[in-house]
């Protein structure tokens, strides 16, 4: 497996998660807020961001990952499973027209977790067949 890519797959995914410091406008959009009180709190936001420092952190490991984006690859499952549960349940437009930073970020935050679930699964699969081989 391509090291360096997947090093800036994880650095992707931080600097993604990061962005919730945009869209949030540092914790004060109170629209992303009131969209999903329990998820989307600024405590949730902030373990956005601490998923994101995770990510940055494996970026730079030199030893075997593969259980670490097993576990990463759930968790941004689980993001994508309630994202498609809020969708369901929620008006995107009615977010939009509280605010447009908070309508952009429930537009594209659980296809965002879905592309990295895809991400971090494909390592954890293409990990455990290169440590086979190389075991054999």
């Amino acid at each position: 497996m391509n090291q360096t890519i997947i090093k800036n797959g994880f650095i992707l995914a931080a600097l993604m998660n990061f962005s919730v410091l945009l869209f949030s406008r540092g914790f004060t959009n109170e629209a992303i807020n009131d969209a999903d009180p329990v998820v989307m709190s600024n405590f949730g936001l902030l373990m956005i961001i601490m998923w994101g420092i995770a990510y940055l952190a494996a970026a730079n490991l030199n030893t075997n990952i593969k259980w670490l984006a097993g576990a990463f690859a759930l968790e941004k499952l689980i993001y994508g499973v309630v994202w498609v549960n809020w969708l369901s349940a929620n008006s995107l437009g009615s977010v939009y027209e509280k605010d447009l930073f908070a309508g952009l970020f429930y537009s594209v935050y659980g296809l965002n977790d879905f592309v990295f679930m895809l991400f971090f699964t494909w390592v954890f699969i293409g990990l455990n067949k290169y440590n086979r081989s190389n075991n054999a």
